[in-house]
């Protein structure tokens, strides 16, 4: 089975705005398109329920049943418990909260792991425990493939180790790596397990439950739908951690780790996002529960991505002048490639903009990835970025823009 490019891209109004005729969008992983099933129910609940939830009256009901309607189904759809998952206003800002609730959890001269091939948002929190005597060891990078070696986790694990933090592939890299056997690792020493799944999940929503992560993060404005950071946290460690929302609310597992008050309208969006899984899922004869589905159309996702992203692979690993970033088989990694260049990025990725191209140069916040690997950060990387709406002949745009100006 193949995806339906024409009708995915139906389902993004973007593509159908005069002003992006002819733009190909290579930053996805920075912000995707919004589906229109999200900008519907967001319009609609500005519209029709914009008012406190769960109230008697009519539009105050409707608000909140459609609030616990994302809940639900996105929770469905990545194998966990309703009450496991919640949104929040950032994946950095729900990070920060969490390293809150260990460091008055954990005790000075107990440890945790962090790496140097995270997003600053999955690093840079957890090794601020450290001010509060709190072992910060780093599980680093090959510096010349950016790999993160699972056999040298295994080195850095003991009794003392209460959390493991790692991507599931970096913003940068790009490498895919092996959640469950990194999991089953950390939980053999006793440790807990935070992934990041903010650069994996648009390329199909993981089943959080198989994998077995008790904390996995991702950002619902890079999977198609509007600006929340979702969590799931896993009721075994939600549990044990302290409370950080209002004293009144601990017995809830998904209001402890949300201190402020969602944002109703783009919670009760984020509904659309399951809506637009259901449509690819019905439209490509996909059935099953809501974890099969979703299983389903990742597997679709992956395989039109994995078709696209090998020719641009080969042709930049063909480029002298260039350094491909991460694995060169686009097997093993998601379709967010950075190359290092001879000059700084942001300026090629400006001359990219006049043929069409819209890209993205920098640090991307990987700044510690970048470094380990030889990087000079203020130059940057010039990072190309796609998902499954993307269509065969943007990948052909951008490599004959890249062709005129490397």
């Amino acid at each position: 089975m193949t995806l339906d490019i024409e009708y995915v891209r139906a389902q993004f109004p973007a593509f159908e705005v005069p002003a992006l005729k002819g733009q190909a969008f290579f930053e996805n992983a920075g912000g995707s398109y919004t589906s229109r099933f999200v900008i519907e129910r967001l319009e609609r609940f500005y519209r029709e329920r914009k008012v406190q939830p769960y109230a008697p009256y009519e539009a105050s009901r409707l608000g909140g049943e459609e609030m616990d309607e994302a809940r639900a189904r996105l929770a469905a759809m990545l194998g966990v418990a309703n009450d496991e998952l919640s949104f929040g206003p950032s994946t950095t800002q729900n990070t920060y909260v969490l390293a809150q609730a260990f460091r008055q959890w954990m005790r000075p001269g107990e440890a945790i792991v962090v790496t140097n091939q995270d997003h600053e948002a999955n690093t840079g929190p957890w090794r601020r425990l450290a001010e509060a005597g709190i072992e910060v060891r780093e599980w680093k990078i090959d510096p010349e493939t950016g790999h993160l070696d699972p056999a040298a986790l295994e080195d850095l694990l003991d009794e003392s180790v209460r959390l493991v933090c790692f991507p599931h592939c970096s913003n940068v890299v790009g490498e895919v790596n092996p959640v469950t056997e990194i999991t089953v690792m950390a939980h053999a020493a006793g440790a807990f397990v935070c992934c990041d799944g903010v650069s994996y999940a648009p390329h199909g929503f993981p089943n959080v439950g198989e994998l077995g992560p008790d904390i996995y993060l991702f950002s619902s404005y890079k999977t198609y739908g509007p600006h929340q950071g979702i969590m799931v946290i896993r009721r075994e460690l939600g549990e044990q951690l302290p409370n950080q929302g209002h004293y009144f609310n601990a017995g809830t597992l998904y209001k402890r780790f949300t201190p402020a008050g969602p944002d109703h309208a783009q919670v009760a969006a984020c509904a659309g996002m399951a809506d637009y899984i259901d449509a690819l899922a019905g439209h490509h004869g996909i059935s099953g529960d809501a974890a099969a589905r979703a299983a389903g159309v990742h597997d679709l996702m992956r395989g039109h991505e994995v078709a696209l992203l090998q020719p641009l692979l080969d042709y930049l690993s063909s480029k002298n002048a260039v350094r491909l970033l991460g694995p060169t088989a686009a097997e093993r990694r998601a379709p967010t490639v950075a190359v290092e260049l001879q000059e700084a990025a942001e300026p090629v990725a400006a001359r990219l903009a006049a043929h069409g191209i819209m890209a993205g140069g920098g640090d991307f916040y990987a700044v510690r990835a970048l470094q380990a690997m030889g990087v000079d950060a203020d130059k940057g990387v010039l990072r190309l970025s796609f998902v499954h709406y993307t269509s065969e002949a943007e990948i052909a745009q951008l490599i004959g823009a890249l062709d005129r100006e490397l």
